[in-house]
């Protein structure tokens, strides 16, 4: 029910005056972060994607937003005088935009709300897409960064060299199934309470495929695929963050009916780094300087992911100051020439241990500055030094 409906506004997190750019932007994030193929078997995720999808679908387009700002979620409910079918909304360019060539189609085909729940897809002549297959492969923080290619060795089907594909022994042929008279279906009529319906199901005799095969392939026995194993080429975008996945065209499952191979998606597991932290397209990283370096200034060399950068420490740099070094964060995955930053907080180091040499240049400095520890308290009043 529209009532039942979170506002679209809301959904996306922004404001009803926001422009195009804006909505665009806000909806990258959400889809980036709720993609079913992002997160495969989460529901709750499933569903955040499917509601955000929905919000930008309507936003996006000037005349469904106008009406949606008149009529609320009842502008598409019949109710509001006005009909509209999610499933007619272009998301190519955005996903494109979004993940380049990781993914390509919705939780199987990115051509709108379709492809929701991962279903593939069947001609009229009984052909259908292979499912997918999945595998995953781990890699640096830093090739992440810049983009490597790995190899996996994996079990896949390809169309058995004995019978072509067939199923069928050399020297015989598949037959025209005749339940179905070649169609891969069958139609069911029944009474129920509503009156006569009909259902559409797969044929039990041919499984679906239109076919029957009187003499089965002996290498393959009759499925027209046999498993070998494969090394495949993965190239790993600049960029890539983890839990995103490549996807590898017809490397899957093998089709029915004459359909196509199915794709192979390949989720990318990142390692931690032990100095650089990663938030989109943002490296945060500590520097530990010592306590002479913060009061008085230095040239330091910081780590970054390219290697050390020279920066000018300013005197009386306070523990925690953080600086943006520019450029020096994450490629974009689709512009690889724009980067995100690197952010630098600097620590003072407080050392642990003193020798009685260091305690005493310590007292002195404090005595300098008019400190307390070495015996300038409130009035004037000398009192002992915990170090001496």
């Amino acid at each position: 029910m529209a009532e039942s409906k979170r506002d679209y506004y809301e959904v996306l997190g922004i404001s009803k005056t926001a422009g195009d750019d804006e909505i665009k932007h806000a909806y990258r994030k959400l889809a980036k972060k709720y993609h079913p193929d992002v997160n495969p078997g989460d529901k709750d995720a499933e569903a955040k994607f499917k509601e955000a999808s929905e919000a930008y679908a309507v936003l996006i387009d000037p005349e469904k937003r106008a009406k949606y700002d008149q009529f609320g979620h009842a502008a598409f409910d019949g109710t509001g005088g006005v009909s509209y079918d999610y499933n007619s909304a272009d998301f190519s360019d955005i996903f494109s935009d979004l993940f380049g060539d990781l993914f390509d189609g919705g939780f199987g085909g990115f051509g709108g709300f379709g492809g929701f729940g991962g279903a593939r897809t069947r001609s009229r002549g009984g052909a259908m897409q292979g499912a997918n297959t999945r595998a995953r492969i781990r890699i640096t923080f830093k090739e992440a960064i810049t983009g490597c290619k790995k190899e996996l060795e994996l079990n896949l089907k390809e169309s058995c060299s004995e019978c072509g594909g067939s199923g069928a022994k050399k020297g015989t042929s598949p037959v025209t199934c005749t339940q179905c008279g070649g169609s891969g279906q069958i139609t069911m009529t029944q009474q129920t309470v509503f009156g006569m319906t009909q259902t559409v199901r797969a044929c039990p005799s041919c499984s679906g495929t239109g076919k029957i095969i009187r003499e089965k392939c002996p290498k393959c026995g009759g499925t027209g695929y046999v498993a070998r194993r494969q090394k495949v080429q993965v190239s790993v975008p600049a960029g890539i963050d983890d839990g995103q996945s490549i996807r590898i065209r017809g490397k899957g499952e093998p089709g029915v009916n004459g359909g196509p191979f199915g794709d192979l998606l390949v989720e990318v597991r990142v390692a931690e780094d032990p100095v650089f932290a990663r938030e989109d397209t943002d490296i945060f990283s500590a520097v530990h300087i010592s306590y002479a370096q913060a009061a008085l200034g230095d040239t330091i060399r910081i780590p970054t992911v390219d290697g050390e950068v020279e920066y000018e420490l300013k005197p009386g740099t306070q523990p925690g100051t953080r600086i943006r070094l520019r450029g020096k964060g994450v490629p974009y995955l689709r512009q690889n020439n724009v980067r995100g930053d690197h952010y630098v907080t600097f620590m003072v180091h407080v050392p642990e241990k003193l020798t009685r040499e260091q305690k005493d240049a310590l007292l002195a400095f404090d005595e300098a500055m008019g400190g307390q520890l070495s015996g300038g308290g409130p009035g004037g009043k000398k009192k002992k030094s915990i170090f001496r």
